[in-house]
């Protein structure tokens, strides 16, 4: 099996169009964190606000405390401190809702700005390199053992564009029904070639070593 092409046209593409995916997923994942941290700073005044009544609201619970120490008359002058730091409550709470919404906006819309551009060039790029992976292991396994150059050929007549059958061969197909090794090698080796494979080595075994006759006696 092979991930890429053997060296040629078709493994330049494959190259070229892989490094645009990672760049492009990496690009989108750059413009996704820039819109989120954009969208997040339009919370800054609502943050602003939160801590400024947060602030308060402690000073206020603060003094409410303070005079509540004052004899007789301290549960009295507390009210008005328990008011404020009421409503400054209500303020915080509010400040507090909108600075969630607007961060749960800008995940939201980071996310969806990485998401969708992605997944379009993945829906276009993916199928191509696991079909091309499919058919390199589909091929190796028709050339693991004893290379079947036959059923190689066969297949690069259906699938090779026809300037490069002419190449091979005025009439490939004759040929091939003709049983021409030489033009089936050269099919089969533009089937392979598709692949990302080459013919396996078959092992030559050693010549056997020659036996020195005997002289008869005479």
């Amino acid at each position: 099996m092979a991930l890429y092409a053997r060296p040629s046209w078709q493994l330049t593409r494959q190259v070229t169009t892989d490094v645009f995916v990672v760049v492009w997923t990496g690009v989108w994942w750059l413009a996704g964190r820039a819109l989120d941290g954009v969208i997040r700073g339009l919370a800054s005044p609502s943050r602003a606000i939160q801590d400024a009544a947060g602030s308060m609201q402690d000073g206020f619970e603060e003094a409410a405390r303070s005079v509540e120490t004052v004899p007789l008359a301290g549960p009295t002058l507390r009210k008005p401190f328990d008011a404020a730091a009421s409503g400054l409550q209500q303020v915080w709470q509010s400040a507090h809702d909108q600075v969630v919404g607007i961060e749960q906006v800008a995940t939201m819309t980071g996310l969806l700005t990485f998401a969708i551009p992605v997944a379009i060039i993945l829906a276009l790029w993916l199928p191509v390199r696991i079909r091309f992976i499919r058919n390199s292991r589909a091929t190796a396994r028709f050339i693991s053992t004893q290379p079947n150059l036959e059923l190689l050929a066969l297949r690069a007549l259906a699938t090779q564009p026809f300037h490069r059958l002419a190449q091979v061969s005025n009439d490939p197909l004759a040929a091939w029904r003709d049983g021409d090794e030489q033009v089936i090698d050269a099919l089969a080796e533009l089937e392979l070639r598709r692949n990302g494979l080459r013919r396996p080595r078959v092992a030559r075994l050693p010549d056997p070593p020659a036996i020195e006759g005997r002289t008869q006696p005479s």
